[in-house]
């Protein structure tokens, strides 16, 4: 089959609106940049309808939503890439595109295996929420997320989204945390405590589990809001401290530990007070990272260093990917993940973290980290606070 005629079926998919998904995988080589497997699917945004790109690695997904003028381009230029096969849902019919090893395609169609409401009406209808219940939380009610009458507020809508997007990542990773006697968190750098308070409710309430919730932040009025808060509710587990995250001691141990939007150095504190604690579960979201942004240097990357918003960007993307190498030399096992929807806020990034079983750095694989770092680390001129802090901890060799 003509190669124009696949390429126009996508161009059709799109301009008659009947795509409901499209999957794209079978790279050709494991060394192409290609994920495994790229799934396309229509999403009704505020903006419009948009196409959802979502790239699915080994180790994390990515999602960048793309207008229906480029879609069906992008979607042809995938293939073009290195995929050898594609299955193309539409309301009309099922498309299978076929690549040979000389990139000739060919083209099958098959009855529809899949409804409308399969598409856009699904991704838009709503979702089962961790926190949907029976009874609205009442630290929702509290906190001005919800009315009195239990209904999400207009201008709450994407904090509400944010609670539950959290307590899905927590849930997926609640099976780490020991059963056995009570859990202990930690949530550096609290703030409002909207993230503090939904995970209390959660796991104490909600999964009836045994736990201890501190909350840390630097400003004292909030942390009052806060504790006077706790109390009305009658979360009797759940404390508030004024403090400083490097300064903060009084435990021997912590089973998880919360970052969020800690700014710069202070994530990699509340990281190494983590991995001192042999935490099972580490949920972080970095913010400002300036550290990289300042040592950074190779002169191969001169033409993106050289331009003060590509390096800063950059610079954040380097100090995520060393923390995450660096907590994966030490035991764990880390996830790049988006936290909120990108068009809310660029720094959406969450690194989890589960710690492996057996002891820090006593194996080979954690040994191959440690050189692959390093590399890392010396081609970009970096001097991490996190590995400084690691070092200081013994939880690292120290270098020479």
């Amino acid at each position: 089959m003509a190669q124009e005629q696949w390429e126009q079926a996508l161009v059709d998919a799109i301009g008659q609106g009947t795509l409901l998904q499209a999957t794209f995988s079978g790279p050709k080589s494991a060394q192409e940049e290609l994920p495994p497997r790229t799934i396309v699917r229509p999403v009704q945004l505020k903006s419009g309808l948009f196409y959802q790109f979502e790239l699915h690695y080994k180790t994390k997904v990515l999602h960048e939503n793309v207008n229906p003028e480029e879609a069906a381009g992008r979607m042809a230029g995938l293939l073009k890439a290195g995929y050898r096969q594609a299955l193309v849902k539409t309301t009309e019919s099922d498309l299978q595109i076929l690549l040979n090893k000389k990139g000739k395609a060919a083209l099958l169609r098959k009855p529809p295996t899949s409804k409308p409401q399969d598409g856009i009406a699904a991704h838009n209808r709503n979702k089962k929420r961790l926190l949907d219940g029976a009874e609205a939380p009442p630290f929702l009610l509290e906190l001005g997320i919800l009315t009195k009458d239990g209904k999400v507020k207009a201008d709450k809508q994407d904090k509400y989204r944010q609670i539950n997007r959290f307590l899905e990542m927590v849930n997926d990773v609640a099976g780490e945390l020991p059963t056995d006697r009570e859990i202990t968190i930690v949530d550096f750098g609290c703030g409002k405590s909207y993230l503090t308070f939904a995970l209390y409710h959660f796991l104490a309430i909600e999964q009836k589990r045994e736990i201890r919730v501190i909350g840390l932040d630097l400003k004292e009025d909030v942390i009052a809001l806060c504790s006077g808060l706790a109390d009305r509710l009658g979360y009797d587990r759940l404390s508030f401290q004024v403090g400083d995250i490097g300064q903060f001691g009084g435990l021997d141990k912590a089973d998880m530990v919360v970052t969020l939007h800690a700014c710069d150095t202070a994530t990699d504190a509340a990281l190494a007070k983590a991995v001192s604690w042999d935490a099972s579960v580490i949920l972080s979201v970095p913010c400002c990272q300036h550290e990289a942004f300042r040592q950074i240097r190779n002169e191969t990357l001169s033409p993106l260093l050289d331009h003060g918003l590509l390096k800063e960007r950059f610079a954040a993307l380097a100090t995520d990917a060393a923390r995450a190498a660096l907590l994966e030399t030490v035991g764990y096992k880390t996830q790049m993940l988006e936290f909120i929807d990108p068009e809310h806020t660029p720094k959406n990034l969450l690194i989890r973290a589960v710690r492996r079983q057996g002891r820090s750095g006593s194996t080979e694989r954690q040994q191959q980290k440690w050189l692959d770092y390093v590399r890392y680390r010396d081609s970009l001129g970096l001097d991490p606070s996190f590995e400084r802090m690691l070092v200081a901890a013994g939880r690292l060799p120290a270098q020479n």
